[in-house]
């Protein structure tokens, strides 16, 4: 039974109001001031309260103020017999879903709460699926990249700039965009996504910018566009790198005046969105090959963000198993399965070349394949195991000695590490500085210290 707290000096009026909520199923409470409501509302947890606004001690537009302060999603009927239409916009400014004025209509009332109460249902919904998405989407690990990551996050989150994010397949570059939407001012607005590698070149400007009624065949209305949708909010294009250069110019003009046609139209639509873009791809490889705008790119990298593959943060793969059983025992309404140790090392071992999404797979198949509540070693790819005998014995690489000190051992690890890093990014030292966290001056002095040079 849905409860309904009633609020109102005048004991007929509440004696009224409770035999007709009481014949069509509700469960009611009352309160005579508003210093007894505020009570009230803690112990009894009342979906509907109904407030008149003039009462004894502090009135109901003062009430309302204060339950909204400690209960902002409280749904809230103003009832007055001396309303006004600038004390009913007042109320709805304050929180109020509706005013009702007396003497009372029975269908009215009834209707408010009815009407009032499939809002709050939706947005009760609404809750629930955001909190979902977010634990859905949050990021997983306290490696230091991700640390570095998240702190980069925070720290470009409530700003405006643009946003390029680049990493390989399945690192996690969504869960970057959607942390900065949720970080930043435009949380409470949408989060648009494009994957513009799935759409075809022929329909990709009519997904972006919409389209008028037959401006092509097939176009048998007009479509808004994801700039029109996502106009206050977020937009993310994923894998940017893939899109024409016909689609780029376009995307440029929208980056640098705020405006567009819809395909086929003529009229220009203002929008205010932030563009978060995405890509596998070395875009300034793309340039010199011809395929991406030179201009777009820097237009787009005002705030880069690099996100780690998995083979760089190997510490959170215990966290991320963890994550992953938990969400998919609950998928499929099993208990919580278990990793043994050894299984979890040889997971540790392996290089992960599909990344967090090659390792969300695997735990998704072995939480539906595996019969016991404990996953082992042999119920892994052979590869994985494979690689971990492989690479148990090598420190630092096939046929080479150990060094004799920890010190050596160090900075041996600290000049192949670094000459890794260096050959990945075509010795671009900026590039590579961002990438590890290091001062760009303090990489020159380590390159120089150890004597690193292109092979």
């Amino acid at each position: 039974m849905k409860n309904i707290l009633i609020v109102d000096d005048e004991d007929s009026i509440r004696q009224s109001l409770e035999g007709i909520l009481n014949d069509e199923g509700f469960r009611t409470a009352f309160a005579a001031t508003g210093e007894e409501c505020l009570d009230k509302i803690q112990t009894e947890d009342p979906d509907v309260v109904l407030l008149d606004i003039w009462m004894p001690g502090i009135d109901g537009l003062e009430t309302l103020k204060r339950i909204k302060q400690v209960r902002p999603n409280q749904l809230v009927i103003m009832m007055s017999g001396h309303g006004t239409i600038e004390t009913a916009v007042k109320a709805t400014r304050l929180g109020a879903f509706d005013f009702i004025e007396k003497p009372l209509s029975l269908e009215k009332v009834l209707l408010s709460i009815q009407n009032g109460m499939k809002i709050g249902q939706l947005v009760a919904e609404n809750r629930v699926l955001k909190e979902k998405i977010d634990r859905d989407y949050q990021m997983i690990g306290d490696s230091q990249p991700i640390l570095r990551l998240k702190k980069q996050i925070k720290i470009a989150a409530p700003s405006a700039g643009w946003v390029l994010i680049t990493g390989e397949n399945g690192t996690g570059k969504e869960l970057v965009a959607r942390a900065i939407h949720q970080q930043s001012r435009r949380a409470d607005r949408t989060f648009v996504e494009v994957n513009c590698a799935a759409i075809p070149e022929e329909l990709i400007e009519s997904e972006l910018f919409g389209h008028e009624k037959g401006a092509f065949t097939g176009a048998t209305a007009a479509r808004r566009g994801k700039f029109d949708i996502a106009n206050g909010g977020t937009l993310f294009l994923d894998e940017i790198g893939d899109m024409s250069l016909k689609t780029q110019a376009k995307i440029l003009r929208i980056l640098q005046e705020h405006k567009f046609e819809r395909v086929g139209g003529n009229r220009t639509i203002e929008v205010d969105v932030r563009v978060i873009a995405a890509t596998n791809k070395d875009l300034q490889e793309e340039i010199k090959l011809g395929n991406f705008r030179e201009d777009l790119y820097f237009r787009l990298n005002v705030l880069p963000f690099v996100v780690p593959p998995l083979r760089f943060r190997k510490e959170d793969i215990p966290k991320l198993c963890s994550h992953f059983l938990q969400h998919f025992c609950g998928k499929e309404s099993r208990d919580i399965k278990s990793i043994s140790n050894e299984a979890l090392h040889a997971l540790m071992s392996y290089n992960w070349p599909g990344n967090v999404r090659e390792l969300k797979n695997l735990i998704e198949r072995l939480v539906i394949m595996t019969p016991g509540q404990e996953i082992n070693t042999a119920d892994l790819p052979r590869e994985m195991t494979e690689a971990q005998s492989e690479t148990e014995p090598l420190l630092f690489g096939q046929n080479q000695e150990l060094p004799d000190s920890y010190r050596d051992a160090k900075e041996l690890f600290e000049k192949q590490f670094l000459l890794e890093k260096l050959t990945k990014n075509n010795w671009n030292i900026s590039r590579t500085a961002e990438e590890i966290g290091l001062e760009r001056s303090n990489l020159h002095r380590k390159i120089k210290s150890y004597g690193i040079e292109p092979e």
